[in-house]
């Protein structure tokens, strides 16, 4: 069935359009130019990487359920005997569809995101070229986090990878993932992440991109929620070039939730679109959405929030906020909360602002003695704490830090 889907998009990927986008023209970004694969030796230790590739990794126990990916090739693998012992499958999507495929082809791209919703996606199908499945059965609780890392190194090679998470019933698992590059050449980055939460299921997913200036970036992360059922995203999205980002929950069972906090830097010129959306079809759902982005220089950005409560969700809940920081004339930040609500609800709601550093703030830790780029440098992170503080992993979470740091401060 993977096949027949492969096949699908590459019939309609000339066919089907670019999707339409807010304020963002993307007729003229760079889709196809990369070659197919790039093959790498596989390393039987942690130890065997390269010193800047272990530094995104968690120590210890954190770092003993782990992929890493090298561009294509995963190069690295790790699933502790215990949870292989209770039927967690973790391992690359290439993998899975051979030893797994029933499995795999009953959630692949025919529920979140289908293959024919546009031309990115059936490009997608037909080329996707790495990625993770992780399998959690019924009544498994897993509490150390599983982490992958996509290593772009060979821009030529592309990254079109498949993230496929399925967490059955009562089960709980957080999946941490690192996106890097070290390559200068023009390349492509068309990501999809579906994640399946089952009844009761709890799931968290954090994630910090920053892949290089030359890279084009389509990133869909979807997430389908069953009864009573949640799922978290902490996102740290910091890529550095063009980028267009859809992450959306369908919150579909009964007192299902979902919470979606994600921060934002954009730099020089980039040309960014955000798009939150919380789209609800059971009773008593709750939606929590929170996006903080900062632009710099002449970035521009569109972040729109979407609560879409439907017909019959009664009783339920729907909060989101939409704040943007701009720290210079040339940078701009739109700023779009947008209520869909079909249902009588217990409460739905939204906040945006945009603007620049509050100069109160600031004159106040000048007056302490702090320089005016110590001081902004507080004010900026402060702001974008809440998303940094819920990264799972501490490693992870510095590293954000450090990329939020060397990007302000560029």
């Amino acid at each position: 069935m993977v096949l027949e889907l492969r096949i699908r998009g590459l019939e309609n990927s000339e066919l089907l359009d670019l999707p339409k986008l807010e304020k963002t023209k993307i007729d003229k970004w760079n889709l196809t130019q990369f070659s197919q694969t790039t093959e790498h030796e596989v390393v039987s230790s942690i130890e065997k990487l390269p010193e800047n590739v272990r530094s995104y990794l968690g120590q210890d126990k954190q770092a003993g359920n782990l992929l890493v990916h090298r561009d294509t090739t995963a190069v690295y693998q790790a699933l502790s005997s215990e949870l292989q012992s209770k039927g967690v499958i973790y391992t690359d999507i290439k993998t899975a569809i051979e030893k797994h495929g029933d499995l795999v082809a009953k959630y692949f791209m025919n529920h979140v995101v289908k293959v024919d919703e546009h031309k990115i996606t059936a490009l997608h199908a037909t080329l996707v070229n790495s990625g993770v499945f992780l399998f959690v059965p019924k009544n498994v609780e897993i509490d150390l986090p599983i982490q992958s890392l996509f290593w772009q190194e060979n821009g030529n090679a592309g990254l079109i990878p498949h993230i496929l998470i399925v967490a059955e019933d009562n089960s709980k698992v957080t999946y941490v993932e690192n996106s890097f590059s070290t390559a200068s050449v023009e390349s492509v980055h068309n990501y999809i992440a579906e994640v399946f939460v089952g009844k009761g299921a709890k799931v968290t997913f954090a994630a910090v991109d920053n892949l290089g200036t030359n890279t084009t970036s389509y990133i869909y992360r979807r997430a389908k929620v069953e009864q009573d059922g949640r799922i978290e995203w902490a996102l740290g999205q910091m890529n550095n070039g063009n980028t267009v980002s859809d992450n959306t929950t369908v919150l579909k069972g009964n007192g299902s939730t979902g919470d979606t906090k994600s921060v934002v830097v954009g730099t020089g010129e980039q040309s960014l679109n955000f798009v939150q959306k919380m789209h609800q079809f059971g009773h008593y759902t709750n939606g929590e959405m929170l996006s903080h982005g900062v632009m710099k220089d002449a970035a521009r950005a569109i972040f729109n929030g979407i609560t879409k409560i439907e017909k019959g969700a009664v009783k339920s809940t729907g909060e989101q906020s939409e704040r943007v920081l701009m720290l210079n004339e040339k940078a701009r930040g739109d700023a779009n909360p947008i209520l869909l609500i079909d249902e009588n609800v217990e409460r739905a709601g939204h906040a945006a602002s945009v603007g620049k550093v509050n100069p109160t703030q600031l004159f106040y830790l000048m007056a302490r003695g702090l320089t005016r780029t110590e001081a902004e440098r507080l004010i900026i992170l402060g702001f974008l704490a809440p998303v940094i503080e819920n990264i799972p992993v501490d490693e992870l979470k510095q590293r954000l830090v450090e990329v939020i740091e060397r990007k302000i401060s560029s």
